[in-house]
This record gives C-alpha cells, structure tokens and sequence, in this order.
C-alpha cells in the first residue's frame, strides 16, 4: 500500500528549501511534519529562529513561514514498513512537483536535506528532471533529525543546522 506525503509549508517570499524523504509513521498519524517527539527537527527551528518548539504545530509551521523557510519532502509518495527510510521500496517510489514549487516560490537559494535519503532521491530523481530552476540554487545535506540518528546529541545536530540561518542572511 502506497503512504502519501503532505503538501508544503511554503510561500512565495520563501529563500530556503528544508526537504525530508517521507513523513514517518507518526507524522503520517497526526498529518504533521516531524509529529514524533524524539525527531529533533522542531527543538532545532525553535532554537535556531527563537520560538518555542512545544507550542502548537500550526504556529511552528508559521514561524517557519515567516522566517522565509519552505518545507516539504522529495518522495510524494512510496511503499515502505514502518518510519525508515532503509525501508522504502524503490520500485514504489513517486516524487514530488518540484517545478511547481520553485515557480510557486522562485526566490528559493537554498536547498537543505535533511539526511542522505532527501538527498539521494532528490539528485537522482529530481534535479536531472527540473527544466526552469535556477540552477544557482546551492544544496547541502545536513544530519538528519531523526531519533534513528542516535549517533549525535539534539545539540550536536543543532550546531550542524545553524548554517541555515546563514543561508537566511543571519548569523
């Protein structure tokens, strides 16, 4: 059975692109991005933008739009047991309208992946297909946020993802 994505946090004022692979298994239960409370992505944003990152999904989701930051994920949809992307099915895999999304948002100039499967999807199913994307855009993968990432503590991980907000133009 196939899982399907989300659509975008974005904007058309938005200057950075944040991809992930797939929703996991709690996101997917709660329709939110990074739903499951071990994934550090939020504590990350909240740290990084200066928001709190228990308040409710639809502010976080705001801070991020306010702060000129799109997020999505490369896979629409594909076949995969459980919230690994190890366990996604190739075959199964479908891919997101990126050539909508840059049209939606041209002022995009970074692209973060946040872990290796965003990004090897992205480069190998994405990037060949766009025809109208600046190609000036520069892409860099970061450590993913994942609790499967268990290698790197929330703060190591928060070190790495503070180029994001040099890519906003802040330090």
């Amino acid at each position: 059975m196939l899982k399907y994505g989300f659509t975008p946090i974005v904007d058309a004022h938005a200057r950075v692109l944040i991809l992930g692979s797939m929703p996991g298994e709690e996101s997917l239960a709660q329709n939110q991005y990074y739903a499951n409370r071990r994934n550090a992505f939020w504590f990350i944003l909240g740290q990084i933008l200066g928001f709190d990152s228990a308040v409710d999904y639809q502010v976080r989701s705001g801070m991020l739009v306010q702060n000129r930051i799109a997020l999505w994920d490369v896979l629409h949809a594909c076949q995969r047991e459980g919230s690994l992307d190890s366990s996604i099915r190739d075959e199964s895999i479908r891919v997101n309208d990126f050539e909508s999304l840059f049209g939606l948002a041209p002022g995009i100039h970074h692209v973060f992946f946040n872990g290796a499967r965003a990004e090897k999807e992205y480069m190998k199913r994405v990037l060949p297909a766009l025809k109208d994307v600046d190609r000036t855009i520069k892409y860099q993968r970061l450590v993913s946020t994942s609790p499967a990432m268990a290698m790197m503590t929330r703060e190591q991980k928060l070190e790495e993802w503070r180029v994001v907000l040099e890519a906003l133009g802040r330090r």
